[in-house]
């Protein structure tokens, strides 16, 4: 990103070349894993995941029409994977099977013909509810208990001796990436490209599986916000914004100035894509800084720092607040319905969830205040620069015009695209799609040109991101994270953590845990299954089901401690004034006080406001 104003060049991650004595720690970490004798827990994951799906098909076949899955017609093989996804999720009553309607059955990947929607219905109105819900309860059982490694033939078993081993090549991974962060033993883009290199050379993914996943849409979004950002620089729009958020203090000092960052910020998470505030709120965190610096205090570390970390935290804790918030939200309440027929409506759940927001919004500013002590507390200087910068080029131009309503227009489209966009199209655009076609229309109106973007851009943090998303993907997606999660849970169920309130807070840590890992949306789904699961078997039909999907969305927007944890720690990283231990000095007592706060939510104000009529645990 660009600076304005007398500022030395800050030597970053960047700059530093591989540290081999840190490097050499990570790399031991990841061969004593990978030598250490296979656990039987990840041998049972790894049949649960190659073979499960299998059984439990061919199980609902017989059950259902007497057949073997590979003899079943269209609607058959259909109906039974319905009902093996619907189980995977937990709804197990007869009552949340007849709800799959068409619209489901596609979203969900299966043939949605309204013939075979029909006979699916048909079938299963036939089955006696008890007598349903024991076939469920008979293949829930057989996929977790029943199927073992010995019951397996050849071919299967050859099947999840690789899948597990590759389980303990991607935890071995995890320790790798962990320690390359927290030490900073190289370049971080360089750790993102390790990840994909050792899932290559291990075998887990080919190579054109592993450049396709480079590119998800939301590496798309980052690279597209950064560009976004570049021109709002380009055109000075960034200033204008700046001016306009705190020219009305009186005394803009730093403390007040991060109040107003998270008064405006946080709220907006709520409603709007958390990435797009910090891409906006990027530029004029650069402007605040780089002129707030003089020829007496030409650099100023901890100020930069203070200002990239409000912003980054502001957007994060913001996610809780509404459905909107992000897709760890919609999952939880997705699960909810499908698995115990519970809806939580858009205001209701800003009504439980608004005030973890609010009190996480004063303690950040607390912490920014209290961690970070920076040389220059008063900001006027940075104000009367942006005010002299702005007379001298007049009012907004051409150029400034085009910048601003080309990013509204994004805005809308990040909105809609999901409903709107959606319905009127029939095609879903995702908000990476949208963000790329902005910084193109900066291109094609002449806002920018191509060297901006090659200049302005962090492409290491778009790098950076990609790793990311590979490395959140690789763990859901092979039963990792799932083992992980229920490892740590059986750990922990001895000390009495299985029931009523320590069970929230049991899923809120290993749910904050994760998320630090992999995207928020793959943290809520890894964790919920098991947590909503064991909360309606300790407290069945009581609000403690529906507060640990609570728990478990809020934990999951306590992405604060590691880079590669959000796309907000990212973009603020593209500062290049960030170290690793910058996010630990505010993020470790952001994850602890939000644990304790959301602990103490549920056993005071969502019991006093209850739910739905739920009674509390006995």
């Amino acid at each position: 990103m660009p600076t304005s104003g007398p500022q030395k060049k800050k030597k970053t991650g960047y700059d530093k070349y591989v540290e081999p004595k840190k490097l050499a720690l990570a790399i031991a970490a990841f061969v004593a894993i990978l030598l250490i004798p296979l656990p039987d827990s990840m041998r049972d994951v790894a049949v649960e995941y190659t073979a499960g799906e299998t059984h439990v098909l061919d199980f609902f076949s017989r059950s259902l029409f007497d057949k073997p899955y590979e003899h079943c017609e269209q609607w058959e093989s259909m109906t039974a994977r319905v009902l093996e996804l619907s189980m995977v999720q937990g709804a197990l009553s007869k009552t949340r099977a007849m709800k799959k309607d068409a619209k489901w059955i596609g979203k969900a990947g299966f043939p949605n013909r309204a013939a075979y929607v029909e006979k699916y219905h048909e079938k299963i109105s036939g089955i006696p509810d008890e007598q349903f819900l024991t076939m469920m309860k008979s293949a829930q059982e057989l996929r977790l208990v029943g199927l073992t490694y010995a019951s397996l033939d050849d071919a299967e078993k050859k099947k999840a001796d690789r899948a597990a081993r590759n389980i303990k090549v991607i935890v071995a991974m995890m320790a790798f990436v962990i320690l390359c962060f927290l030490t900073e033993a190289m370049p971080l883009p360089g750790v993102a490209f390790c990840i994909g290199l050792i899932l290559v050379f291990s075998g887990i993914v080919g190579r054109k599986q592993v450049a396709s996943m480079f590119w998800d849409d939301a590496v798309w979004f980052i690279m597209g916000s950064l560009m976004f950002a570049a021109a709002f620089v380009k055109t000075g729009v960034d200033k204008r914004v700046c001016l306009f958020l705190f020219k009305f203090l009186a005394k803009p000092s730093i403390s007040v100035i991060t109040g107003i960052m998270i008064l405006v910020i946080s709220p907006a998470a709520a409603f709007i894509s958390d990435h797009a505030l910090a891409a906006m709120f990027l530029p004029i965190g650069m402007i605040l800084y780089s002129n707030s610096l003089s020829k007496k205090i030409p650099v100023d570390p901890e100020l930069a720092k203070m200002l990239f970390i409000t912003i980054a935290m502001a957007c994060n804790i913001g996610g809780f607040g509404s459905p909107s918030g992000g897709a760890r939200n919609v999952i939880m309440m997705t699960y909810l319905e499908d698995m115990f027929g519970i809806n939580i409506g858009y205001g209701e759940w800003i009504i439980y969830a608004f005030p973890f927001v609010l009190v996480m919004m004063v303690f950040l500013w607390a912490m920014v205040n209290w961690r970070f002590k920076p040389q220059i507390r008063d900001l006027s200087p940075a104000l009367t620069v942006l005010r002299e910068d702005i007379s001298r080029t007049g009012g907004w131009n051409r150029k400034q015009i085009i910048a601003i309503v080309i990013f509204i227009v994004m805005l809308l489209g990040w909105i809609t695209e999901k409903n709107l966009i959606l319905q009127l199209t029939g095609i879903r655009l995702g908000i990476g799609v949208i963000a790329v076609a902005g910084a193109v229309a900066y291109l094609l109106t002449g806002v920018v040109n191509w060297r901006d973007y090659q200049e302005k851009v962090d492409w290491g943090v778009v790098w950076l991101y990609a790793g990311a998303i590979i490395f959140g993907k690789v763990m859901a997606d092979s039963g990792a994270a799932y083992w992980l999660a229920r490892s740590i849970i059986g750990m922990v169920e001895p000390l009495g953590l299985a029931t009523g309130k320590g069970l929230l807070a049991l899923g809120a840590l290993v749910t904050a845990g994760m998320t630090q890992l992999m995207a928020d949306g793959p943290a809520a789904a890894s964790v919920g299954p098991i947590t909503l699961n064991m909360a309606a078997v300790s407290n069945p039909g009581t609000v403690i089901v529906p507060f640990m999907a609570l728990a478990t969305a809020a934990a999951s927007s306590m992405a604060y401690l590691l880079i590669i944890g959000t796309p907000p720690n990212a973009i603020v990283y593209a500062s290049g004034h960030l170290e690793m231990k910058d996010y630990f000095r505010v993020g470790i007592p952001c994850v602890l006080f939000g644990l304790v706060l959301l602990i103490l939510l549920s056993a005071t104000y969502w019991v006093w406001i209850g739910f739905q009529g739920l009674p509390l645990p006995q």
